[in-house]
């Protein structure tokens, strides 16, 4: 079967590089399937899981903490602010980002920044999913 290469590149470097036979990932607008062959496309990515197919029923998956994804017919390049494997998540250390935000959120301090406050509980969030599933 045709395969796409896919390339998820942070400020700190590279991710991964591999060949895939699908690409989904969430976009600001809704849940995207890529294929080989299909067309261009430049998207912004949401704070999510991207599962990678590989031959058979191998599927790896990674969190994006937002960023960008460009597709060529033939390659998928992901720029992500941050990416994670699963094999680098630590949990605990996760769960305890989610009580943090969580206290922040609830906390009637006016020097709280919300916006930072949600988007570290979206992360927490995403971690604790991807790792759990």
């Amino acid at each position: 079967m045709k395969t796409l290469t896919v390339s998820v590149v942070t400020p700190d470097g590279p991710v991964l590089e591999d060949d895939y036979e699908m690409v989904v990932c969430r976009a600001e607008n809704g849940e995207l399937g890529i294929l080989p062959g299909h067309i261009p496309l430049v998207a912004p990515l949401s704070i999510s899981v991207i599962r990678l197919k590989k031959q058979g029923d191998t599927t790896d998956r990674l969190t994006v903490n937002g960023g960008f994804i460009e597709v060529r017919p033939d390659k998928v390049t992901i720029l992500a602010q941050s990416a994670e494997k699963l094999s680098d998540i630590d949990i605990k250390r996760a769960q305890e980002s989610l009580r943090r935000a969580e206290e922040r959120l609830q906390s009637q301090q006016s020097d709280v920044d919300r916006l930072r406050a949600e988007l570290a509980l979206q992360r927490a969030k995403n971690r604790i999913e991807a790792k759990q599933n």
